[in-house]
């Protein structure tokens, strides 16, 4: 009994400091290459910004697949037992989309902008308790070339 308790301690430990790690270089990588791409406007409208002459426009899109660590399972397990945000699925589901939105800008290229863009969000991976044990995003536009 005690060696399992022990284990769950370590595995509990492990998961939030390589969780911790992983999750703040991510960012961290993140923001340099949105810094590096921030003269791409990303938009929601279904026109253009510029009605300009388009020379060609066409399909873009970014997915990513994000696993969830062995502590945001144990404290959303806590979460959704004792009810209220959970905090721990908020930054993974960041994550998840601003990279898939990183994606879809690299696909891209050299357009002027990225139009009537949508963001698709699915939890893959649920095992018999219903725990989800990735998230999936998919970021799609219109990629405008001038």
């Amino acid at each position: 009994m005690l060696e399992n308790l022990i284990l769950f301690a370590v595995m509990l430990t492990v998961g939030y400091i390589s969780g911790t790690i992983i999750e703040k270089r991510h960012f961290r990588k993140i923001r340099e290459r949105e810094e590096a791409m921030v003269d791409l406007p990303v938009i929601m409208l279904k026109k253009p910004l510029h009605e300009a002459q388009i020379r060609e426009s066409r399909l873009v899109n970014g997915s990513v697949v994000v696993s969830i660590d062995y502590f945001k399972k144990f404290t959303a397990a806590l979460m959704n037992f004792f009810g209220g945000r959970v905090a721990t699925y908020e930054t993974l589901i960041d994550r998840a989309r601003r990279e898939a939105i990183l994606r879809m800008k690299e696909d891209a290229g050299d357009a002027a902008e990225i139009i009537n863009v949508r963001i698709e969000t699915s939890s893959i991976s649920k095992n018999a308790s219903q725990n989800i044990g990735a998230v999936e995003v998919l970021a799609y536009g219109t990629a405008i070339y001038r």
